[in-house]
């Protein structure tokens, strides 16, 4: 079925509401343009301005359309947080999203540049352009649009938006414990996750956590001559390969004892309805460019990768990587690496796991240090709440037909800490495509969806309002 004309709403919008959003289209893509510019990368230490510069954008772009606007300071990077009015009896929903980007390497690999927004076919390319700059902005603009109409909103918004969640979250993990008065709330709103498919947008009930470790395995302390050496130094990167190969048997599971200690795998009925939904694992295969799928035994594709524990390597770096050939003995060799978690896994216990795994398999003649990284437990919602009746009747209205319900592969750490902290049900709405290419070269945000999103988030404020707080 084909989204319904801009010129034809399918829900009872106010109709000022609805004509701005539409008249405003093109403004709208250029402040999406005017943020992707602004490099925010909050892994690079170099882009600390630039962090500030987005961070800026966002917080004058609210401050113009008069919402209360405050910057907190964290640890890290600051939270720029706003707010409308309160409305009497009605529901608070506070909107969640971040102004970090990954880092745009390799750049080699991308048709234009990272922070040079472009539209190709339809498609705008940029770092951010989808995680998450893109998605976070419709709701921004869904607010700002509808006040300037002079039409009141039917509850009230605020939104916390962070520059740390491609990083950990640090900064907000630590600040949250001491704003839930200010950011009291009935829902969290996050879009930052992708639809089902094209055409076919999703309500994400589900996300998987995460565990980052990393780990370096030291040898000599120079590199050595390999025909000098070679049979009587242990290769720091063999020993490396060998660790990362005692973590996962051959058919994809994860060979560490206790790894699975908690894991509650989905039930029966979830698991027939994840299995009901649409998919063509070869017509997959093909568009990720593998020759086949590969994973755990027992479970389809949906299944394992958005319920089901994975463990994969990010980076190994050892030795020459220089133009030639150089016969040594690599003085270390390191790896970076995560685990997705399932519910029921506790982070702090699978890293415990991990390490006595490492330490337990560690080669003779090698030493082993051992980095933690950050973690988050995975995060499952309720799927009868009204809030979730409420976001797909607004789907169905901006895209044209009926949101299917999913779980997400990936993590978002600060979710289950809302649900925790702020006893708030939380609403994932992802504008997305599968094939966007977050964290990748060349990722993109189709321009259609961003303005189908926008319309969604308006249509969302208008059928929230009608519940009662």
């Amino acid at each position: 079925m084909n989204p319904p004309r801009p010129d034809a709403p399918s829900a009872p919008l106010p109709p000022a509401v609805y004509d701005a959003l539409v008249a405003n289209r093109d403004a709208a893509l250029d402040d999406l343009c005017q943020w992707l510019r602004i490099g925010s990368v909050s892994s690079d230490p170099a882009a600390a301005g630039a962090m500030r510069a987005a961070a800026d954008w966002l917080e004058a772009k609210f401050r113009s359309a008069g919402l209360q606007t405050q910057r907190i300071p964290t640890t890290g990077q600051d939270l720029i947080y706003a707010a409308t009015p309160p409305v009497p009896g009605a529901p608070v929903v506070l909107v969640y999203g971040h102004y970090d980007v990954q880092p745009p390497e390799p750049l080699n690999l991308w048709i234009s540049g990272p922070f040079e927004p472009t539209i190709r076919d339809g498609n705008l390319y940029a770092r951010g352009s989808t995680d998450d700059k893109g998605q976070v902005l419709t709701h921004v603009q869904s607010v700002v649009r509808w006040l300037a109409t002079g039409t009141p909103l039917p509850l009230q918004v605020k939104f916390l938006i962070e520059g740390e969640e491609e990083v950990g979250s640090a900064g907000l993990d630590a600040s949250l414990p001491g704003l839930k008065e200010l950011l009291a709330c009935d829902c969290v709103v996050i879009s930052d996750s992708s639809q089902y498919a094209e055409d076919q947008p999703a309500i994400t009930y589900g996300l998987r956590g995460l565990l980052a470790m990393e780990i370096r395995v030291d040898g000599p302390k120079h590199d050595l001559h390999s025909g000098s050496f070679g049979g009587a130094v242990k290769n720091p990167a063999i020993a490396l390969c060998q660790l990362m190969a005692s973590m996962m048997g051959p058919d994809g599971r994860v060979a560490i004892d206790g790894f699975y200690d908690g894991c509650l795998p989905p039930s029966s009925e979830e698991l027939a309805q994840i299995d009901s939904l649409a998919g063509d694992d070869d017509a997959l295969a093909k568009q990720l460019g593998v020759p086949s799928l590969f994973g755990e035994p027992g479970f389809s594709t949906n299944v394992r990768r958005w319920a089901r524990p994975t463990f994969d390597i990010n980076g190994l770096t050892s030795g020459h990587q220089g133009e030639g050939g150089k016969t040594i003995i690599p003085s270390y060799a390191s790896a970076k690496f995560t685990f997705r978690l399932a519910p029921g896994q506790d982070p702090e216990r699978v890293a415990a796991a991990v390490a006595a795994h490492l330490r337990r398999h560690l080669p003779v003649g090698v030493s082993l240090q051992i980095v933690p990284g950050h973690g988050a437990p995975a995060m499952v919602s309720s799927t009868t709440s009204p809030f979730i009746s409420a976001a797909s009747t607004a789907i169905q209205a901006a895209f044209g037909v009926a949101p299917v319900m999913i779980r997400e592969g990936g993590s978002i750490p600060i979710v289950a800490k809302f649900q925790a902290e702020l006893g708030a049900d939380c609403l994932l709405l992802g504008w997305g495509l599968n094939d966007d290419g977050a964290h990748s070269p060349n990722e993109k945000f189709r321009v259609e969806d961003y303005h189908r999103g926008t319309m969604a988030s308006a249509q969302l404020w208008h059928q929230l309002g009608q519940l009662p707080s």
